[in-house]
Parts: C-alpha cells; sequence; structure tokens
C-alpha cells in the first residue's frame, strides 16, 4: 500500500492514529486540533472569496475573473484537504517523539493569495476606466 492510500485511510479512522507510540500531552494534541480548525477557517474564507469574486466583479474580462476565482477555489480546496493530512502527520509525529513534519502549503497558498491581491490591486487601480 502507497503512503499516500495510507494516509488517507488514517483520515477516515483515527484510531488507528493512536495505535501508534504513546499518548502526547493533551495540550499538544489540543492545539493540533485548533491548527486543524484554523486551516479549515482559511479554506472557506478562500472558497468564499474565489465566489465573491466570481459573482460580485461582473465587469472584469471572464478570463479575469475565471483566473482569479479559480486560483481562489483551487487554494481554498488544496488547504481543506492539506489540513486533515497536516493533522494526521502532526498527531503521528508527536506520538512517536519524531519532528513535527514540515509543509510546502503555507507558501503555496501565500504566493496563491499575494497573486490575487496583486491583481485585485491593478483591477482597483486600473479599473474604473473599465478596461478590464
Amino acid at each position: 500500500m502507497t503512503g499516500w492510500v495510507r494516509s488517507l485511510r488514517l483520515w477516515f479512522s483515527p484510531e488507528r492514529v493512536r495505535a501508534d507510540g504513546r499518548t502526547p500531552d493533551y495540550r499538544f494534541s489540543l492545539a493540533n486540533e485548533r491548527t486543524f480548525l484554523a486551516w479549515l477557517r482559511t479554506a472557506l474564507a478562500l472558497i468564499g472569496a474565489g465566489f465573491a469574486v466570481d459573482q460580485f466583479l461582473p465587469e472584469l474580462r471572464w478570463a479575469v475573473r475565471a483566473a482569479m476565482a479559480l486560483g481562489l477555489l483551487v487554494a481554498g480546496v488544496l488547504c481543506a484537504l492539506r489540513a486533515v493530512n497536516h493533522w494526521v502527520r502532526c498527531e503521528q509525529a508527536m506520538r512517536r517523539g519524531d519532528d513535527l513534519p514540515v509543509s510546502r502549503l503555507p507558501a503555496v497558498l501565500s504566493l496563491v493569495v499575494a497573486l490575487v491581491a496583486l491583481v485585485m490591486v491593478a483591477v482597483v487601480l486600473l479599473g474604473r476606466e473599465g478596461n478590464w
């Protein structure tokens, strides 16, 4: 079984996460859970922003609006999926006494949001002429 499939199975059976290692301090497990919820809130915000761009900026050219909306929606989907995967990986690392896993998602997410923000700045500055 590949690591990805094994990880996916752990998403839906968290009791298997507890089968490995020893129980960490509950404060760390609860902090891991709060981080998971923060990622989910971020995902919901990105998805909401994607819908807002698509629905409330009809004056933009379709390609610009769709690129911005899809960028935000895809980032929201990735953020939601990564949230549960990161929770499982952190819980396993804490139970085993390993270092916490690293992730590239914060960098990718930051780049997507920054790119959309730059496009929005251009829309605000140049959009008054109706060129977008």
